[in-house]
């Protein structure tokens, strides 16, 4: 009886112990709430481990368009928000959601587009114009359609062109509802202009005779953030964690590490934190 009693005192002790073990394994990780095209280009998996190598914290990432990141993060699905769409990030900290939101780093949006070139915007620089003559040429033209950082972009400059592209679903205009790799297959696959965060095209592997038409305006800059979720508000947030990788991304090893990263000798991303 007295050793039937050890022997369970003694499991119940172990098992104690390595849930414990266990509950702290899984404090050693972050969510990162982020964006496919700091996936797709590879980003990520370039400088991750040079963070978890440092610090011995695991990131794990869930990558999804900016606008669905956003509403994750705004659930408490997840401790840090990393995307590109500012007045989206500003809304998400202004209604409490999230801390102070800092600039991380900068690429730009390219309209890419078939050898035909059906209309004619090849080697043009002024994207408001270019967005003009596929609308009047009704050439196809394929957009993510999710609500991504990309579309929001893609959606603010149709506006400016003065062109409701909503009317044209379905015609010319066709909306994957896909994340931009799954979009670029789709819109080279169909003839279609498609416009692209740079890193994404630069590191996409079925360009075929596809390049690049559009490129050079200023209105297609492309600036990234990195938001804590706010631990007030979500009370699961691991914030000293988060905390510690976001300081790490500003600081100048983190900034290095992005500036580091290139595919085919072309730097993807331009780091500009503070």
């Amino acid at each position: 009886m007295i050793r039937r009693h050890f022997l369970s005192l003694a499991a119940s002790i172990l098992l104690a112990l390595g849930l414990t073990g266990t509950a702290q394994a899984e404090d050693g990780f972050i969510v990162v709430q982020s964006t496919t095209s700091t996936q797709n280009s590879g980003l990520f998996d370039h400088i991750l481990p040079i963070f978890t190598d440092k610090t011995g914290i695991e990131v794990r990432v869930v990558a999804v368009g900016t606008g669905q990141a956003i509403k994750n993060a705004a659930n408490g699905d997840g401790d840090v928000l990393f995307v590109h769409a500012k007045p989206a990030e500003e809304k998400f900290v202004a209604q409490g959601h999230g801390l102070a939101r800092s600039d991380v780093m900068y690429n730009d949006f390219v309209i890419v587009g078939p050898p035909a070139d059906p209309a004619g915007v090849a080697g043009m620089s002024d994207v408001v114009a270019a967005l003009g003559k596929i609308a009047e040429a009704e050439a196809p033209f394929a957009s993510r359609g999710d609500d991504s950082g990309t579309n929001k972009a893609e959606l603010r400059l149709w506006g400016a062109a003065g062109i409701d592209v909503r009317a044209a679903s379905g015609d010319w205009y066709r909306e994957t509802g896909s994340g931009m790799g799954a979009t670029l297959n789709t819109g080279t696959a169909m003839g279609a202009y498609i416009m692209t965060d740079r890193a994404t095209w630069i590191a996409f592997g079925n360009k075929g005779d596809y390049k690049v038409a559009v490129e050079g305006d200023a209105k297609m800059f492309n600036q990234y953030g990195i938001i804590l979720v706010n631990p007030e508000m979500h009370k699961n947030v691991k914030a000293e964690l988060g905390q510690t990788f976001i300081d790490w991304v500003l600081s100048d090893e983190g900034q290095s590490a992005i500036a580091g990263y290139k595919v085919d000798g072309q730097q993807l991303f331009f780091p500009n934190a503070g």
